[in-house]
């Protein structure tokens, strides 16, 4: 854990707000100093609360897990993530089997133990180390659902809860729907960054119509098959570079100027911004740690398809019309098929005794976790408030700058109150190409 103490008067304390950044796999550790009393969207809170981060079990300093040499698992470049005949995909099943059977050798006595309701009770172990009688807590993306979770088991332990793009907590979506809702709310934000990118074409030479960008797209996906870049980059790494672009809106400027630089023939920009880092492979803080916790957590919280042709089948008729990140994503979840320890059956999550009203904060657009999540997890939770940003995609909303949602966010951490009714606010200003 780490705390950094509130900024004003005894008087004014109103204790601890403990944050979780997501993943599955995630730390928080740096939130503390990243969100301090010089942030301006952070000031009013600052002075009334601790902020604390922690690494979640097996993230991190937090006895960290692992499923391959982490070396192995920043070597590049990875295989075309859309596979072009059976014996593709027959290579991909066995490298998901042997990534579980890499989980069981190298972590196996903490597998069971991985799981969002394990990490909701650690959560109420730091409220109690903290000395706070309730939790004041915020959780973006996935810990929207450690949120949702943690409210469930401990409904009267809470004092105030924020969740930030939030997970369908519904246990017909944990976790295997949920990553199928994903490729197509992906590929919906993919073609709003298309548009934003040919709008703009006086700025990148991309093409000014969506077709004409994704032309360009497939273009260098083929080429990349054809020869990875700088021999690192393939299409697998592309794709990891430019899902920063559905992700973030702030990422949208950067995507498209090193697209754009590369079609002018500026080659290593691209290898720069897309190659693996060789040197992310320290235990405690690398992405193999962050893999490998995500994997754990959401094959064991939920059970998935043990039968190949239901990843089949579902795979293919969604590749059909959202491309851009079906297959990529399946064979990052494939482990779950084989996965070598129990899955639970998930939380019913809902609204128990003692439960404070909890502020929801979406974005209309969201990739990574589409916003029918938000209404599911506002319908299961009585007393709380939606604040939707309209036309609007980022991921993670709380940290953007935007008075709408800054200033409700601060009257709720500051009062407690919610408002009377949900409220719609205007989109963030996007980044100027």
């Amino acid at each position: 854990m780490d705390r950094v103490g509130s900024t004003g008067t005894p008087d004014r304390r109103q204790g601890a707000l403990i944050y979780n950044p997501g993943g599955p796999g995630g730390s928080g550790l740096r939130f503390p100093t990243r969100v301090t009393a010089k942030n301006p969207i952070w000031t009013k809170t600052a002075e009334a609360y601790d902020f604390v981060g922690f690494d979640p079990r097996g993230v991190g300093r937090s006895a960290p897990i692992s499923c391959v040499d982490p070396q192995e698992f920043v070597k590049a470049p990875k295989a075309d993530p859309v596979p072009h005949s059976e014996a593709d995909k027959r290579a991909q099943r066995k490298l998901a089997r042997e990534y579980a059977e890499g989980c069981a050798e190298r972590s196996g006595a903490m597998l069971p133990h991985l799981t969002t309701p394990n990490t909701a009770r650690d959560l109420d172990v730091i409220r109690a180390a903290l000395g706070e009688k309730k939790l004041n807590y915020l959780g973006v993306s996935y810990g929207t659902y450690l949120g949702a979770v943690y409210g469930t088991l401990f409904p009267g332990h809470l004092r105030r809860m924020i969740v930030d793009s939030v997970v369908n907590p519904s246990r017909e979506k944990i976790w295997y729907q949920a990553n199928l809702d994903q490729d197509v709310a992906f590929e919906r934000r993919w073609r709003d960054w298309q548009d934003r990118v040919a709008k703009n074409d006086a700025a990148y030479h991309l093409g000014d119509t969506r077709a004409e960008v994704q032309a360009q797209w497939l273009r260098l996906r083929a080429a990349a098959a054809q020869s990875p870049l700088g021999g690192v980059v393939g299409p697998s790494e592309l794709t990891g570079f430019f899902q920063s672009a559905p992700y973030y809106d702030s990422a949208w400027t950067t995507v498209a100027s090193v697209f754009s630089a590369y079609v002018a023939g500026d080659t290593q920009a691209r290898v720069d911004a897309a190659a693996p880092d060789p040197t992310d492979t320290a235990g405690n803080a690398s992405s193999e740690n962050g893999n490998a916790v995500y994997t754990a957590v959401e094959c064991a919280d939920a059970q998935w398809p043990a039968d190949w042709r239901t990843w089949d089948r579902d795979n293919t008729r969604l590749h059909s019309r959202h491309p851009f990140l079906t297959w990529y994503n399946a064979w990052l979840n494939l482990p779950c098929a084989t996965w070598p320890a129990k899955q639970n059956t998930p939380l019913d999550v809902h609204t128990g005794k003692g439960l404070p009203p909890v502020l929801i904060v979406q974005s209309e657009r969201d990739a990574a976790t589409p916003y029918e999540g938000a209404v599911a997890l506002h319908k299961r939770f009585k007393g709380s408030r939606l604040i939707t940003e309209r036309d609007a995609g980022s991921h993670g909303v709380t940290g953007l700058v935007n008075r709408c949602v800054n200033d409700r966010v601060d009257a709720y951490l500051l009062t407690g109150k919610v408002g009377a009714r949900d409220v719609t606010c205007a989109p963030h200003a996007t980044p100027k190409p």
